[in-house]
């Protein structure tokens, strides 16, 4: 499958199209960001280690009854996907307190969330993606009810799914967010799933296996990411 036009490019990755309308080719970029975009490096093979390990994951939700975009693995750092409607919202779910709902709520790190919280956010980048609620959703017209509980299951399934995945690999999944969009009129899971867009810790040392080591400056970012992905049996190669 061959790239012919670029569709739009992300902070970290870069979606153009195919001779099948249906079809676009995701490139992940070495491009590394953090606190909307004030904080940007470029990390040698981040762009290949999360592509590879996004094609895990989401093949192995796709086994487990979680309808995602992604079709193959293509390169390196490409892989072909189906065009998706995207929703302008991010579910997020939180299975221990770390991040912004620490400095919201006044949580101590690492506190234990049971049962798992689940927010939505408005994906808007020039407003800082703020975190939203229901009524707002309908009211704006960014989702209909059908579709926030649709989006709501399937990201307490992938919760399911990866909580149990991880630990088996000795790793907490703290958090992480969920975009879908809507493919023939069902819900997809797209974007990625990586150490990017999620938290993992450690579950002997707790230390910082995710894209919080570059936030805060922790260093050797990828390789802890490859560290993560050896773990679950990410072939890197």
């Amino acid at each position: 499958m061959q790239k012919i036009d670029l569709l739009y490019k992300g902070k970290a990755k870069s979606a153009y199209t195919t001779e099948q309308a249906d079809l676009l080719v995701m490139e992940y970029r070495n491009d590394t960001s953090a606190f909307d975009g004030k904080k940007l490096e470029q990390l040698a093979r981040k762009g290949e280690v999360n592509n590879r390990f996004n094609a895990f994951i989401m093949e192995y939700l796709s086994n487990n009854g979680v309808p995602t975009h992604h079709v193959a693995l293509l390169s390196a750092n490409q892989s072909l996907v189906k065009r998706l409607q995207m929703l302008p919202v991010e579910c997020v779910v939180r299975n221990r307190a770390a991040g912004s709902i620490c400095r919201r709520l006044g949580l101590e790190e690492g506190k234990v969330l049971e049962p798992a919280v689940f927010e939505f956010f408005y994906k808007d980048d020039s407003l800082g993606d703020p975190m939203i609620n229901d009524s707002h959703v309908i009211t704006f017209g960014w989702a209909t009810d059908a579709q926030m509980q649709e989006m709501k299951a399937l990201s307490l399934r992938v919760n399911e799914l990866l909580s149990q995945l991880f630990d088996q690999a000795g790793l907490y999944l703290v958090d992480y967010k969920l975009e879908f969009g809507l493919h023939q009129d069902q819900m997809v899971l797209g974007d990625e799933f990586s150490p990017d867009g999620c938290r993992l810790w450690d579950k002997q040392t707790l230390e910082k296996m995710d894209k919080d080591r570059f936030r805060q400056g922790l260093g050797q970012v990828i390789e802890y990411y490859e560290e993560v992905a050896r773990r679950l049996g990410v072939p890197l190669n």
